[in-house]
């Protein structure tokens, strides 16, 4: 039988959310914590001897001037993919909380890989094509998940290859299992700078995995001064500033700064904003995230000044230095696109990321179970023309604020001269 997670009941939730390989920080009643339109519940279901052995967390949602609501089930569920029974409880207790909010779907995108995807070279046939060869290797828990979800009434709601969801269906990953943390990081604390020097890299796990150009430029990064800082909110206007150049020259909708204060504030230890410094100036942040066995790099920006110093290539090896420390088995680059097409505007995202020698990886998706249909389809239809709208008007409003010149659509790692 399912219950509801209760105050009474919610340490031991997030202890076993943490400790399970399918655990997520969007599952964490800290995340939920952030997401003040939203009202949170969880469901949690205990095998035999009384221990929880599945969960989902649900953030649901009112639609604007309508009595329904949205049910996500954001990263969920957390559980053993082959169990059926401890998986039909809990979508019986979702159904109950629908029931109780009005909601018109459920959606869910678990944390499952269905397939792994590397480059091979071109054949000769190939090589007037803009488009990467690829291996698949296909995970079949993944794959089998994906039919139970459809067993089970779910309908796959987005597939697309470059961030048509809520969350991205590919992303890149480190795994960083066993690597050694260099000590030169294990004890940075407050806003003290990383203590490096290009000989400290020498014997480092992570920079010894990165492909060859990448462990150049992050060398070089340290070499031209470049210098890493862990900060807290009192950084976090000049993150916000940075972040919305980035969003200007990239073309994407930023996040205000308080966001990203209510971000740290909810998440508490579990977040870390990593702040680049070049003769004493900001000139690039990120925001990560770490939970449970994985370091999450959650937001990324750079300035449109200074850019040949590398510093993104420094932050990516000091949060995987982050994830070393805490003992973690994934470094999760986040999204990248899935349409691996150097005439793809987003791929140098997926180079850059690539570069760090990690799996692209390729989620089952979102999916949805359908409670309303024609309240589904409609709104649906006018989410992606809201997207769209939303988007525009930022790009206009914030038209004078865009230094960047030319237009940069390939990711933030862009604008680098080469030396």
């Amino acid at each position: 039988m399912f219950e509801f997670v209760t105050d009474a009941t919610l340490a031991e939730y997030e202890a076993f959310n943490a400790s399970h390989p399918y655990g997520h920080f969007m599952q964490s009643k800290k995340w939920a914590n952030l997401k003040n339109m939203w009202k949170w519940e969880a469901v949690i279901v205990r095998g035999a001897d009384g221990k929880i052995q599945g969960s989902l967390a649900l953030l649901i949602r009112n639609l604007p001037k309508l009595p329904f609501t949205l049910m996500y089930g954001c990263r969920g569920p957390v559980c053993d993919l082959n169990d059926r029974e401890t998986f039909g409880e809990l979508i019986a207790g979702a159904r109950e909380l629908a029931k109780k909010h009005h909601s018109y779907v459920l959606k869910l995108d678990p944390d499952v890989v269905m397939a792994i995807q590397r480059e091979r070279e071109k054949t000769p046939e190939e090589e007037s094509s803009t488009k990467v060869p690829m291996v698949v290797t296909e995970v079949p828990e993944g794959k089998a998940f994906a039919k139970m979800l459809e067993w089970f009434g779910f309908r796959p709601a987005s597939d697309g290859k470059n961030f048509e969801g809520i969350q991205p269906n590919f992303v890149y990953r480190l795994n960083v299992d066993g690597w050694k943390v260099n000590p030169k990081t294990a004890a940075t604390t407050g806003s003290m700078a990383f203590d490096l020097v290009r000989d400290d890299l020498k014997a480092d796990d992570a920079v010894s995995h990165f492909d060859a150009g990448t462990r150049n430029k992050v060398r070089k990064s340290l070499g031209k001064g470049v210098q890493i800082k862990i900060c807290g909110n009192e950084m976090m206007p000049y993150f916000a500033k940075i972040m919305l150049e980035t969003g200007l020259r990239d073309g994407f909708v930023t996040r205000p700064q308080s966001y990203f204060e209510d971000m740290m504030n909810a998440m508490g230890e579990n977040a870390r904003l990593y702040i680049a410094f070049y003769e004493d100036k900001p000139i690039a942040g990120t925001l990560a995230i770490y939970y449970g066995d994985k370091v999450w790099y959650l937001y990324g920006a750079s300035a449109n000044e200074a850019r040949n110093v590398m510093p993104n290539y420094l932050l990516q090896w000091s949060m995987i230095q982050w994830a070393l420390e805490k003992n973690c088995r994934i470094y999760d680059f986040r999204g990248v696109t899935g349409d691996i097409d150097s005439a793809n505007p987003l791929f140098g995202l997926y180079r850059f990321k690539k570069g760090f020698n990690g799996d692209l990886c390729q989620f089952i998706g979102e999916y949805d179970l359908v409670f309303n249909k024609p309240i589904y389809f409609a709104y649906n239809k006018a989410q992606k023309v809201f997207r769209n709208i939303r988007r525009k008007r930022f790009l206009k409003k914030n038209a004078d604020k865009d230094t960047s010149k030319p237009k940069n659509l390939t990711g933030d790692h862009r604008g680098e001269k080469k030396d």
